[in-house]
């Protein structure tokens, strides 16, 4: 039996940070229901990176594995009566509408819990339902900029750099993920369900908890580097550094020691935990020079055997080729009906006794529709009046065979 059998979850959510949160509960079993337009859900329009699939987009396909489809057009009485015997019979309803829409939908908390009192509602916001910038786009590299993590990393007069993917996102799908399973567990306890609010900047926030504690309880302010530098509030040297062929990274290196590989005695003008906030440029400095003296491959064995901190600098290609990640099998396998073999990232937690796997593809959109509406116990004759009058959406492929791994 899977931790999350028998709990079924309406997704009604979009494009990364909602979709993600409800993979999560849907790798543990629930039964997940993606409601989405009978045009489709946005994210199969719009290929990540180019991306483009025979039938559904990469980042879709990365984003709603284990999930039925049920293509709803929600704007028609009949459609919202539809979702409404849905409720009736869920445990947890996700959204990341922007503020009002789920109001103007009839989809909103007060709404359903009216329907169905035991359900757990998980709200997703830019930031926030309500305050001043309750209407903003909550898009991740704005949410990244304001959160002030950017300003750790900054050399110079250089623009501040963006995290390279959707950190903001992530966190809030893990937040939202979390206080699901939290109110899951008091509903256990109490027989109550209850509103849960997840929004974009309070998970950025959150997630930077040592950083701006640093600064809110030490007083330490984040200060830009001239040269090579990842982290205001981390001692030189800290970052990536170019060497004679590609790039390495390091971190936490003692003066002595550095002094030792590099024979190189300017590091011992410095004391490591001291001089490494005052002249962390100087000290960089000195690495970056050295670092081009030798490949990668030659720092990384002889920096590795000295006891320094340091690790490759891998594109993706890479990351799915490297011994310690195929070990680990961080990466999935499955066979899809349209978009053929399939290797996607996997699973960041692991159970002992109840493994998480791959039973459901990324569904076709509305592929799941006619199953839905019977177990609601609609008539194939309800189903195809429904179908006419344009309230549903189901794709030709009614059947998914079995995954083969």
């Amino acid at each position: 039996m899977k931790v999350l059998e028998g709990v079924r979850v309406i997704d009604v959510s979009i494009a990364m940070a909602g979709p993600f949160a409800a993979q999560k509960l849907a790798d543990l079993g629930a039964d997940v229901i993606k409601v989405e337009p009978v045009t489709g859900e946005w994210q199969r329009h719009v290929s990540a990176g180019g991306a483009r699939g025979n039938t559904v987009n990469a980042s879709f396909l990365s984003l709603n594995r284990n999930k039925r489809s049920l293509s709803l057009n929600l704007k028609s009485p009949a459609g919202r009566r539809i979702l409404t015997g849905l409720v009736e019979t869920a445990d947890v309803f996700l959204q990341n509408y922007r503020p009002g829409v789920a109001d103007r939908l009839g989809v909103d908390y007060e709404t359903l819990s009216a329907i169905n009192p035991k359900l757990i509602y998980v709200s997703m916001s830019g930031y926030g339902q309500t305050g001043p910038y309750a209407n903003r786009p909550g898009q991740d590299v704005l949410l990244q900029a304001m959160s002030g993590g950017l300003a750790s990393a900054r050399r110079g007069d250089e623009p501040p750099r963006p995290g390279p993917f959707f950190l903001a996102d992530a966190f809030t799908a893990y937040s939202a993920f979390e206080g699901a399973m939290a109110a899951l567990f008091h509903r256990q306890r109490t027989g109550e369900g209850q509103l849960v609010e997840v929004n974009m900047l309070d998970a950025i926030i959150a997630a930077q908890m040592q950083e701006l504690s640093v600064a809110t309880v030490g007083g330490v302010a984040q200060t830009p580097s001239d040269e090579i530098h990842a982290h205001s509030y981390i001692r030189a040297p800290y970052g990536v550094f170019a060497t004679s062929d590609d790039f390495i990274a390091l971190s936490f290196a003692e003066m002595d020691v550095l002094a030792k590989v590099f024979d190189d005695p300017r590091f011992e003008a410095f004391d490591s935990e001291r001089d490494g906030f005052t002249h962390r440029d100087a000290i960089s400095a000195l690495v970056a020079e050295n670092l081009k003296r030798d490949t990668t491959e030659h720092w990384l064995e002889v920096l590795g055997a000295a006891g320094v901190w340091v690790g490759p600098v891998y594109d993706y290609r890479q990351v799915v080729d490297d011994p310690q990640v195929r070990h680990n099998a961080s990466f999935v396998e499955y066979d899809h009906p349209t978009e053929g073999h399939v290797k996607t990232p996997g699973f960041a937690f692991r159970l002992a006794k109840q493994p998480q796997e791959i039973y459901r593809p990324a569904p076709l959109n509305g592929q799941h529709t006619h199953e839905v509406l019977t177990e609601l116990g609609y008539s194939d004759d309800d189903i195809d009046e429904f179908e006419r009058a344009g309230v549903i959406y189901r794709d030709a492929v009614l059947a998914t065979p079995e995954l083969t791994h």
